[in-house]
């Protein structure tokens, strides 16, 4: 019998409690440590899902030797940082989108990956989606090319509170955080890597500091186009909207749903062992360190994603 994989989880909230819902269906491995801001509200979480070692510190779970792995569910200024806290100390790591919030940093993660050989992947859920491994099956297999992915990423979000309704510690960002999955995928689904991104921000928020509408044009180097309206002003309906314009069809992806451009509903519940694109990102990451092998996803493959948005980042600096 395989030995059992000990993780520690950085993060009890919104994104950690997905995890922690995903990894109970997954044989062969146990969370054994929780980290979180809050002592009382982690122990809290970590109670309820049979967790011993509760922290606020991550440095305590990364000294427990048996901790093979660890997911960083924890606010983006401190993915980077962190993942190479936990690469230092000998463990494998998953870090929750984005790998961070400058190309420097993403690049010294993949640096460090590159020596230690450890497994290192970035948690880009798109990849994962049934919705979206269906259109990438049909890519693979020569049925289906992109000519233009038209996507509409919105929330209102115009106070920094979670997807709990909790207070957040840390402010999201469209471009560094919710542009990064969008870029991600289509290069990912082009199969083709971008060569031109344009893009252009609303207003700043007066207290949040950060823009709260922007558009982003790309084109990848086989001609594929994509269109990104990212809002948080909007007042619903809420999420991120996946139109693929193809050769061969239409699809649109909303989270788990897929449909044609006939709106006529496509079966996705046998794409892949899970619906849920967490535990199937969480999946990937464990038979990536049982086999030793690279994951899909690992920071290397998305690297190039966190050059695009540091390269519109800069564009957008210069008004």
């Amino acid at each position: 019998m395989a030995k059992t994989i000990k993780v520690a989880l950085a993060g009890a909230g919104a994104f950690g409690i997905k995890h922690l819902d995903g990894i109970k269906n997954i044989d062969g491995v146990e969370v054994v440590s929780l980290v979180g801001r809050r002592f009382d509200q982690t122990k809290e979480v970590a109670d309820k899902y049979g967790i011993k070692h509760v922290s606020t510190e991550l440095a305590d779970s990364l000294k427990l030797p048996e901790v093979d792995a660890v997911i960083l569910c924890t606010p983006t200024q401190m993915h980077a940082a962190q993942a190479i806290d936990c690469l230092k100390a000998g463990k494998h790591v998953q870090v929750e989108i984005p790998l961070a919030d400058s190309l420097k940093d993403a690049q010294q993660v993949v640096e460090l990956q590159k020596e230690t050989k450890l497994v290192a992947m970035c948690g880009h859920t798109r990849r994962f989606n049934p919705s979206h491994q269906f259109v990438h099956k049909k890519i693979k297999a020569g049925e289906f090319h992109i000519q233009q992915m038209d996507v509409q990423t919105y929330f209102f979000r115009r106070t920094n509170m979670n997807a709990l309704g909790q207070p957040r510690s840390w402010t999201d960002h469209l471009l560094w955080h919710h542009a990064a999955h969008t870029v991600d995928l289509f290069a990912y689904q082009a199969g083709s890597p971008i060569v031109k991104a344009n893009a252009i921000q609303g207003p700043f928020h007066p207290t949040l500091g950060i823009a709260m509408d922007m558009s982003i044009q790309l084109k990848a180097a086989n001609g594929a186009i994509c269109t990104l309206s990212l809002s948080f002003n909007n007042d619903g309906p809420l999420g991120t909207f996946f139109r693929y314009i193809g050769d061969t069809g239409t699809y649109i992806a909303r989270y788990d749903d897929l449909v044609n451009g006939k709106e006529e509903k496509i079966d996705v519940s046998k794409v892949d062992v899970s619906m849920n694109g967490i535990e199937l990102q969480d999946r990937e990451f464990f038979a990536a360190i049982r086999e030793g092998r690279e994951p899909n996803a690992s920071v290397a493959q998305v690297l190039p994603c966190y050059q695009v948005l540091h390269d519109l980042d800069e564009q957008l600096a210069k008004g």
